[in-house]
């Protein structure tokens, strides 16, 4: 029989060894306050995500609380950028979603990193990545509903 000491030294071993399970090592670069959906093998040449426009939508139905009425909508097609030290598709997008009074805060710019062709995740800070992108009107995005 196990004392109370020898029982916490044990939980706490079997907690860190938990804890280390479900540390991703490959983490470098994704603490941008984004979200990351698919893994990051490091293959620097990455191919173009000929389908970016509907994965953004796919994914957008899903992230904004309300994808109904969305203004000022515009996306710059992907173009390689570094992003966490590694170079990735990237397609900056701009858009004025409605909030759940039904007011508008203004334009969000956001960036859409992909890897493997697929949307791997959203960046709220996008001063340096989204730099000089050329932007074009989105009208799918305006047309969204819920």
């Amino acid at each position: 029989m196990l004392g109370a000491s020898a029982k916490f030294v044990a939980i706490a071993i079997l907690a860190a060894s938990l804890t280390a399970c479900v540390t991703d090592s490959g983490d470098q670069g994704r603490g941008q306050g984004g979200l990351v959906y698919t893994d990051d093998r490091g293959v620097a040449d990455q191919p173009f995500p000929t389908d970016y426009r509907t994965q953004v939508l796919a994914f957008l139905r899903t992230y904004l609380n309300d994808p109904a009425g969305i203004r000022d909508a515009a996306m710059a097609e992907p173009a390689q950028r570094t992003v966490g030290g590694r170079r990735r598709y990237v397609s900056c997008l701009r858009y004025n979603a409605r909030e759940i009074d039904g007011s508008y805060r203004g334009v969000a710019q956001r960036a859409i990193v992909y890897v493997d062709a697929r949307l791997d995740r959203m960046i709220d800070k996008t001063d340096d990545i989204c730099a000089g992108a050329v932007y074009a009107p989105f009208p799918e995005l305006e047309k969204l509903t819920r």
